[in-house]
């Protein structure tokens, strides 16, 4: 013999079904912000303030034919070795630059690293940077000449 459908049976059958979906929503929901840690940039107004700060910035540098050869190797402890030679557009080493170096993943902010990077010879910058897992880094390096950004370098590299 089979139970009648009583109005308790059915408000319990939709209740039980709405639960599950809340709790589902609730568990991808909570996924979803704990694996995206936050934005490219954190205020797209400000950012669009400074666009034609960095388009004079963008073509002073063009202006100046650097070359500026950077190379990131990571080592199996998970350290990274950064070596940069900086050269003006007569091929004359350049000294007395501040470089920094910054490694972020392209899908997770929390794992940044960033790096000042040291003259070790007239042209030559160096530095190493700890705990660098392989796969896609975007690096971005930086070279400046007391307050001013001379230099600007953003590239996507696979580390192994």
């Amino acid at each position: 013999m089979t139970r009648p459908l009583t109005g308790r049976t059915v408000l319990l059958c939709l209740l039980a079904f709405f639960g599950v979906v809340f709790g589902a929503n609730a568990v991808l929901i909570k996924l979803a912000v704990d694996t995206l840690p936050g934005t490219d940039v954190d205020s797209t107004y400000k950012a669009s303030l400074a666009y034609n700060a960095e388009i004079r910035a963008a073509q002073g540098q063009a202006g100046r034919a650097w070359a500026v050869v950077g190379h990131v190797e990571r080592h199996a402890d998970g350290e990274a070795i950064v070596r940069v030679e900086a050269r003006d557009g007569a091929n004359v080493p350049l000294t007395g630059l501040s470089f920094s170096l910054r490694m972020s993943r392209p899908v997770d902010q929390r794992a940044d690293r960033v790096v000042a990077l040291s003259e070790r010879a007239a042209g030559l910058y160096g530095g190493r940077i700890a705990d660098v897992a392989p796969g896609q880094w975007d690096v971005v390096l930086e070279a400046s000449g007391g307050a001013e950004r001379l230099f600007l370098s953003r590239n996507r590299v696979v580390l192994r």
